[in-house]
Formats: structure tokens, C-alpha cells, sequence
């Protein structure tokens, strides 16, 4: 029997790729995104479900079939120097990368059997970065939630593992406000694929990576060596 895999984010980006990969592993996808999302595969079913609506999103949950892999790749970007932070971009990004997952997590956990899996997309800027406050605490949130996470279900052999990508070739990544200051390129030359991000999580979400719990995996090109 295939297994199920819930991935947020499908419209574009990290979150397309894993589902794209897990597609290609066998797996069937439900993916979660504000609008109807199109692939050309029988295993794949499209959700339109905005996360912020928790309402709407505890309704969806509750109606999906068992789920094996829950992978939050939906994410979004806020920049500010301290002095001019916003408040409500603060509890946005906070409820899209932390409260989103924990309310994810608690609907589909109970459900779920050794072998399953929870992973979260955070970023390798959970370390810190100038001017990104508001975005790293939220990105720093979830790999103590996850470790947390692991701990608690460990005896149960559910993992939960935090993948960090560095500068990542996505709409997010390069958007045009970005146009007069483009992020640094890694020591590798170029920016990380979604592609090489979504490998990482299929290795992540299969039986090999069975001892792999509560760590934070970061692919940034060799951006944090320095």
C-alpha cells in the first residue's frame, strides 16, 4: 500500500518539489494551498485551504484519510530592522510557521503509527540574521517545537526533523522587491534547487532515515561554514 503524505505550500517552490518527489516515490500526496493546485497524477489530490483560516484548516483535517507524512513547507518572508518591526507580520509569520504546524501536528498525530513521519521546512537563518528578526524567531520556534516534538514520540518511533535551507532558488527567494539587494550566493556559486531540497525530504520521510529524530538538517551550500 502507497503512503500518504500531507504537504503544505504545493502552489510553488519547496513545498511543489517535495510533492513532485514523493510523487515519484510512490507515495499519494494531499497537498494544501490557497487555490487548486493542477498535477497530472492519479495520486495526487489538491486542497484549497488557507492555513490562516484555523477553522476552515481543523475542518479539512479532520476529514483526511490517514496520513503517514505531514511535511509544513507553506512559509513566507517579512524583512525590518529593529525600530520599524510590525506587529501584525510578527503574528502572521508566527501563525503560518509555528501555531499552523501545531495545529496540524495535534489533528494528525493521534492517527499515526511507528514509521510515520512529521517534518517541518525551516531555514538556516534560524541562527540569526540582520534586519530578518521577526522571520528567524519563528523559523528558531520551530526547531524547538520539533525537537520537543521528537522527544515525546520517540518511544512511539514517529520522527520529527527540521530541514534548513539556505538561500533557495524560489518565487520567495526572488522576488522582485528583492531586485536591488539579491541574496548572497552560497560558496557554492549558485543558489540551493527546490529539487535538492526535496530529496533531502524523501530521504528524511523514508524507512533509511528511521533514526534520524529531532535534528535540524541544514542544505545551504556551504553557507554556514563561515
Amino acid at each position: 500500500m502507497s503512503r500518504h503524505a500531507l504537504v503544505t505550500g504545493v502552489s510553488s517552490g519547496i513545498g511543489a518539489a517535495i510533492a513532485d518527489h514523493l510523487l515519484q516515490q510512490g507515495w499519494q500526496v494531499t497537498g494544501f494551498s490557497r487555490s487548486e493546485v493542477k498535477k497530472d497524477h492519479p495520486a495526487f489530490t489538491s486542497v484549497s485551504v488557507d492555513l490562516f483560516d484555523a477553522v476552515r484548516l481543523k475542518q479539512v483535517l479532520a476529514m483526511l484519510p490517514g496520513v503517514n507524512a505531514l511535511v509544513h513547507a507553506a512559509g513566507m518572508m517579512a524583512a525590518a530592522p529593529l525600530g520599524a518591526l510590525d506587529e501584525e507580520a510578527s503574528s502572521r509569520l508566527w501563525y503560518l510557521h509555528v501555531q499552523a504546524a501545531q495545529i496540524m501536528a495535534n489533528a494528525l498525530q493521534p492517527g499515526m503509527q511507528r514509521g510515520d513521519r512529521i517534518l517541518l521546512i525551516g531555514s538556516r537563518t534560524s541562527r540569526g540574521a540582520a534586519g530578518r528578526s521577526q522571520y528567524v524567531s519563528t523559523k528558531a520556534a520551530m526547531v524547538g517545537m520539533a525537537r520537543s516534538w521528537a522527544a515525546e514520540l520517540a518511544p512511539q518511533g514517529i520522527t520529527v526533523n527540521v530541514i534548513a535551507p539556505g538561500a533557495t532558488e524560489t518565487p520567495m527567494l526572488l522576488q522582485p522587491g528583492r531586485a536591488s539587494s539579491p541574496p548572497k550566493l552560497p560558496p557554492i556559486g549558485r543558489y540551493i534547487k527546490p529539487e535538492e531540497v526535496a530529496a533531502l525530504a524523501g530521504f528524511v520521510l523514508s524507512p533509511a532515515a528511521d533514526a534520524i529524530t529531532g535534528q535540524e538538517l541544514v542544505i545551504c551550500g556551504g553557507a554556514s561554514l563561515s
